[in-house]
């Protein structure tokens, strides 16, 4: 079995300001943000802050390509197929995490803060309660 993977709001402030980093050097200009209403929500926000985007759109069925995508991590890329599937232009899609899951092959489209330790749940502090209640 793997060992859950607790990440602090201190490692999510330094994660949110990687993503920053790596957006502010490209030459992309984001008009919004698109995200998921679970793990996207929180990083979404965080990273709206950083990049001065004040409109953050949640489950649109359509998603302009010039949008940036943020989530809290990259794992089964089933989320990724999903987004992809939504997007006016996907060549174009610019898919932003927190976390990858090690081990995966990522598509061109990712940027991320870090890699994943291992296996392992990755429990973030806003789903932390829904987590442990879930191991009952």
């Amino acid at each position: 079995m793997n060992a859950e993977q607790y990440v602090s709001w201190s490692e999510i402030d330094s994660l949110v300001n990687t993503l920053h980093d790596i957006i502010s050097k490209s030459s992309r200009n984001f008009s919004s943000i698109a995200t998921l209403s679970r793990g996207g929500l929180v990083p979404s926000r965080l990273l709206a802050d950083h990049l001065g985007i004040k409109k953050i759109t949640v489950d649109d069925k359509t998603i302009s390509s010039d949008t940036l995508v943020v989530d809290d991590i990259f794992d089964t890329g089933k989320t990724f197929e999903n987004i992809l599937s939504r997007i006016d232009d996907s060549s174009k899609l610019i898919y932003a995490t927190l976390f990858a899951r090690r081990g995966k092959k990522y598509p061109s489209q990712l940027i991320y803060g870090k890699e994943t330790d291992g296996e392992g749940y990755v429990v973030f502090p806003w789903d932390k309660l829904e987590f442990e209640r879930n191991q009952k």
